[in-house]
């Protein structure tokens, strides 16, 4: 692979609670991932985020989770599909409708936090997820976490998506992201998480802590705004990765199964 796309969540400061270092980031990442007001983020902060991705000329994300301001969106809910189809249309069509205020585009979608994680291991919860956005909008390419279930939900849908595995998170055997509650789930060293990276993407896997590699779509890469060392490690990383030969760019989208 000679390019691939390097994203970040943020947005996700609400009311005077600066959380993240977004004007910084957003000059080295090629996408964002904007925090919807549900489980992070407010209107005011959704426009400024918005407005500073589209000066900087960064890909779009709409970035919905659970409404749980309290734990980040990181506590597990369970929900009838009837309120998670809806829970998924109400967040993208007020990134859709704020984007559009500020002369910008939102050209992906990403799940955040728990909604994400539960998706990542239920097939049918996440096809509602990803149905729900697509009703609203059809065009909208899905970013699905690698070589689980969201990416089996997209395949099977037919949809534009997109790869996506994690600088700054540590992998299970079967490409789900390691519980944060556990030692060593977030990598804090950029100088771990740089060489890491392009290792995965030269390879075309996904190297879990242990087990066998993970034929992959790795069509971006992801660091977690909210992180203290998350500039370090999207600077790190983009350099690693351009002096490795591949080049940084926003994605464009595939269709259909892997390979």
């Amino acid at each position: 692979m000679n390019r691939v796309d390097l994203n970040a969540d943020m947005g996700e400061s609400f009311g005077p609670w600066v959380m993240g270092q977004d004007a910084a980031l957003l000059k080295v990442v090629s996408s964002a991932n904007i925090a919807c007001g549900f489980h992070a983020g407010d209107p005011d902060v959704m426009a400024a985020t918005l407005a500073e991705a589209r000066a900087n000329g960064v890909g779009i994300g709409a970035h919905p989770g659970f409404a749980d301001l309290q734990g980040f969106g990181r506590r597990r809910v369970s929900l009838p599909e009837r309120s998670l189809r809806h829970l998924v249309q109400y967040q993208l069509g007020a990134a859709l409708g704020m984007a559009r205020a500020v002369g910008a585009e939102v050209r992906h979608l990403k799940l955040h936090g728990a909604l994400a994680n539960m998706c990542s291991e239920d097939e049918a919860m996440a096809r509602a997820c990803y149905e729900a956005a697509l009703e609203v909008a059809p065009e909208i390419i899905i970013m699905v976490l690698a070589a689980t279930a969201q990416q089996r939900a997209v395949e099977n849908l037919g949809c534009l998506w997109a790869g996506e595995i994690f600088a700054d998170r540590a992998y299970n055997a079967d490409a789900t992201l390691v519980d944060r509650s556990l030692p060593g789930a977030v990598i804090h060293d950029a100088a771990i998480a740089a060489p890491r990276i392009v290792k995965m993407v030269q390879a075309g896997a996904i190297l879990p802590e242990s087990g066998d590699p993970i034929p992959a779509a790795i069509d971006t890469i992801c660091l977690h705004g909210d992180g203290a060392t998350a500039l370090e490690i999207a600077r790190q990383t983009r350099s690693a990765l351009e002096a490795a030969g591949i080049a940084v760019k926003a994605f464009e989208g595939r269709r259909g199964p892997l390979g």
